[in-house]
């Protein structure tokens, strides 16, 4: 989200886990052991231009992506027109100086093109979904049917907007940007105290572009334990192993700024992903996701056929029946034919049941009152 970032202090208390650590949206089981879903985020990169906006759709559904995310209000929903410090954007940021009433107009997402949009991604098989800033756009999503509402980070503290999404019975992702982990217990309080039973936690770090050092990743498994949700993230940086990291910590959801090219000047451009990096952040997410597999040992399917290298016990010298097993007439080599190395020392020092040529691996038939 386009939004003049402010700080808060950490700490707070965990609530109490819910039941289902999964949710489904648009017809997809989302938690912990299925493949990340990945959002893309327009936020302010059409540019103003509906025919670049549908651009984007199209491109996100190239790239990779499973939803198209667009942002619901206008300057008026979000802010009042006023120029006194307290409503212009500070120094070290992109939109320093800058009015938030004009920010907010140059990026919001122009209402009557939504229904539009909501088509474009159907067609390219993309689910569809936006984040509202006050009741009157919930209304409005309402009215387009979306499948699930994203409440951003800086919304986390407003309970009244999310008891009132909550109130629509559809899964809610909430981004917990800034928020300590009490603010984050409030927030999951009123939407479950409001009927909702599916939510997502969105692990984010509200810097626009946020550093890679800055992401402190190992919260999300304690936003998972802490509140019993599938937990994602929401990502501001431009490193690709942000998100694969996230997917091997166990985030379910990934959310990127999409744009077709950072060239392009915008509000959101300097932090958003260029089609062929979201594809590689894609691949590599999907693929982390499938390498962690389960906590399982032994011999899986594709190692079985390698199973032959491994080491046994062959013999390395002809032996005579009645002669000795030692160290230079056994060894522990390749391949996994015979007995396993650990029987070595059983077998040193033992008579040999009959003649046996070199190479044959050796088995306890072998080994006289075996």
């Amino acid at each position: 989200m386009t939004s003049f970032p402010t700080g808060t202090d950490g700490g707070g208390a965990e609530s109490s886990p819910a039941a289902a650590p999964h949710i489904v949206l648009g017809g997809r089981t989302i938690g912990a052991g299925q493949p990340p879903y990945l959002i893309a985020e327009m936020s302010a990169n059409h540019g103003q231009d509906l025919d670049q906006a549908v651009r984007l759709v199209r491109a996100m559904k190239i790239a990779g992506a499973d939803a198209v995310k667009v942002q619901t209000y206008t300057a008026d929903t979000l802010t009042i027109d006023c120029d006194n410090p307290h409503f212009r954007v500070g120094e070290g940021s992109l939109w320093e100086g800058r009015t938030l009433y004009d920010l907010y107009r140059e990026a919001h997402t122009p209402w009557e093109w939504q229904a539009r949009l909501r088509d474009v991604a159907h067609g390219e098989g993309l689910d569809f979904f936006s984040t509202p800033f006050d009741p009157t756009s919930v209304d409005f999503l309402e009215s387009l049917d979306v499948p699930a509402y994203k409440i951003a980070s800086f919304e986390i503290v407003d309970l009244g907007l999310i008891r009132y999404v909550a109130q629509t019975g559809k899964p809610l992702i909430i981004s917990t940007g800034m928020a300590t982990l009490e603010e984050v217990g409030e927030a999951v309080e009123a939407a479950r105290d409001s009927g909702a039973t599916q939510i997502v936690l969105l692990k984010c770090t509200s810097a626009y572009p946020a550093p890679p050092e800055e992401m402190n990743l190992q919260a999300i498994p304690q936003l998972a334990r802490a509140f019993g949700t599938p937990v994602g993230l929401s990502d501001h940086t431009l490193a690709l192993a942000v998100p694969v990291a996230a997917v091997a910590l166990g985030a379910s959801v990934i959310e990127k700024h999409f744009t077709l090219s950072r060239a392009q000047p915008g509000p959101d451009s300097a932090f958003s992903l260029e089609p062929e990096e979201f594809r590689a952040m894609a691949d590599a997410a999907r693929t982390a996701a499938a390498a962690l597999g389960t906590a399982s040992f032994g011999v899986g399917a594709e190692e079985e056929k390698s199973r032959v290298f491994r080491r046994s016990l062959f013999v390395v010298r002809d032996i005579a029946a009645g002669e000795i097993f030692t160290a230079e007439n056994v060894r522990s080599i390749r391949p996994g034919f015979g007995l396993a190395p650990k029987h070595l020392a059983s077998v040193l020092g033992r008579r040999c049941s009959r003649d046996v040529a070199r190479g044959t691996p050796l088995d306890w038939s072998l080994v006289a009152d075996s």
